[in-house]
Formats: C-alpha cells, structure tokens, sequence
C-alpha cells in the first residue's frame, strides 16, 4: 500500500495546506465544510479547545501528534465563531449550509412552481444565505442592524422580482411550446438567485467601499485601510456567489430531464422526488468548495496598485486582504 502523505508541521491558526493553489484551497475548503463536524459533542469540543490552549501556552502533554493537532483546530474553527468566541448555530455553520441548504434547492428547482410557491422558496432561500452570512460574518467591527436588514431585504426582493418576472414572462411566451415552457422555467431559479446573491454582497458589505478595508504587509501588520483593497474584495466575493449557484441550479434540471423519461422512473413516478434530492445533494455538495476555492480568502494586491498614502507607507511590494467567504 502507498504511503499517506505526510502531515505537516501544526501551526495555531494558519491553514493546513497552501493556500496559494488551487488545489491547496480547495482541500482546506472541503475540511471547512465537513458535515461530520455537525455531530461533534460537547465534550469532543471541550477536548479540541483544551488541546488548543495547551499547544498555546506550551503545556502540550506528550504523544500528541501533528494530525490530532490540526484535527482539533478543524472542529473548533467549524463551530466556534473566531471573533466572538461563542458558537454557531448548526443550521448557520458552513459545515451545515449543504445538508440544511439542499431542500431549499429543491424546492426552487421544483417544476410547475405556482406565482406563491416561487415567492416563498426565494424567500426561504435567501433568508437561509442572509443568517448564513451573518452567523459567518468578520465581527472585528460591529456591523448595524440596519446594513443586515437592508441587505436582507435587497436581496429577497431582487430574487422574488426576477424570478416573478421572468416566469410571468416564460408564461405569456407563444414561441414555446409547454414543454420546452417547463423545462426554461426549470433553470429560472439560478438568474433570479445569482442576481440576489451580488445585491446582498453589495448591500451587506457597501460601508467597506466606503470605509476601506485593513491591507497588511509580509509581517501581518496593518498598513491602512484601502478602498481600492475593498472593491477588488466584493468583486471576488460577488463572482463566488455567482459562480456557487450556477451548477447548482443549471445541472439538476439537465439531469432530471434525462432521468425522467428513463423506464424505471416512468413506473415509478413516486421515485422522482428522492431521486431530485439526491442530485441536488450531490452537485450542491461539490460545487460548494469548488466555488469557494476560487479566490484565496487572504487576497494578495500589489501595494503600487493601492492609494499612494498606502503604497508609500511600506516597502513591501505586494499587501495582503481578507477577502472574506
């Protein structure tokens, strides 16, 4: 049998794996979402925390290894809010928007959707995102209720608007016929959805464009606060958003269709649901660390590319920002 690859040298707070590829991200996002990390107990936690703290302060007890270092970080980072230090609420963990998150697409991508069942699945789906966002934000600064809000109902209302407007649209359309009717509205939910995931990136996040966001040089020191460091942040976010739920939302319809005129799903229609869920599950569940893969959360600029008081406030020649999730 081969070898395992060697586990690496434990760092308290730092990544397991490089960052800068992107396969190094997409491994480090895979631990980050694991839904095995929802049944972790109490006492489990307590363990990992302790093990943390005693690694911190050099009171490590002997025979503890490398892997059950970075094992013990996985499940304090997948519950523990880091700025706040108290839990996440199960449903809101990233470890947790797969499993919680996939009715929801479900019900999106069910066919025949009624002018109320449209309204409440976009409702739905976007509330989830905006606790998500919230239980997952960066609580280093406190954020006003009002930009939740606002941002909240931004996003509700653009998803509701779009996908109301192009159904209504599909509906009062002579060139299709009701099949190929059916099938466009099928893939309605991902222009609605990916709409209102960049106006609640926008809104959410508008006081950073406003205020800028702190810049760090190679030590981790802070440099200032950059606008220009800011607006590269929500372009990257924004086009995560936009790329997570394409196949999520472009792919079941495809697969279905397929699916559905096979003999075995002819018999049994009552399969169609299960069998819906169980390919939404699948490809929500590996499009979700493959989008968030995309862009490295701690973004690299390069400092002549930034405001002059920055770039003349360091030697360095190339600042690093969190981007955010």
């Amino acid at each position: 049998m081969a070898e395992s690859a060697p586990c690496p040298v434990f760092q308290l707070g730092k990544p397991r794996y490089e960052q800068s590829t992107f396969l190094g991200r997409l491994r480090h996002f895979i631990d980050i979402i694991d839904p095995s990390t929802l049944f972790v107990t109490e006492c489990r936690l307590k363990e990992c925390i302790k093990l943390l703290d005693d690694f911190k302060q050099g009171n490590l007890p002997s025979g503890i290894t490398d892997h059950q270092l970075w094992e013990a970080q996985k499940v304090k980072q997948a519950i523990i809010h880091p700025d706040t230090g108290e839990k996440i609420f199960m449903p809101f963990r990233m470890s947790g928007y797969v499993p919680f998150g996939t009715p929801i697409v479900v019900g999106l991508l069910l066919p025949n959707q009624t002018l109320a069942s449209t309204v409440f699945w976009q409702w739905l789906n976007q509330s989830h995102n905006a606790c998500v966002n919230y239980a997952n934000r960066n609580a280093t600064k406190p954020t006003p209720t009002s930009k939740f809000i606002q941002g909240y109902l931004g996003a509700v209302t653009s998803a509701v608007s779009i996908a109301v407007g192009l159904n209504v649209l599909i509906q009062k359309s002579s060139k299709f016929n009701p099949t190929t009717r059916m099938l466009i509205q099928r893939f309605i939910p991902f222009p609605a959805v990916a709409s209102a995931n960049i106006c609640n990136v926008a809104l959410m996040r508008h006081n950073e464009l406003s205020e800028g966001i702190d810049v760090l040089d190679s030590n981790g020191n802070v440099v200032g606060s950059s606008r220009i460091a800011a607006k590269h942040a929500l372009i990257e976010t924004a086009l995560t958003r936009v790329a997570l739920p394409l196949p999520i939302f472009v792919l079941p319809p495809i697969i279905m269709a397929f699916l559905e005129k096979l003999p075995l799903m002819q018999a049994h229609r009552r399969m169609m649901l299960p069998v819906h869920s169980l390919v939404c599950l699948a490809v929500f569940g590996l499009s979700l660390p493959l989008a968030i893969s995309l862009f490295p959360q701690m973004s690299e600029i390069e400092a002549s590319h930034l405001e002059p008081e920055i770039a003349m406030a360091t030697d360095c020649k190339v600042l690093t920002y969190n981007k955010g999730l």
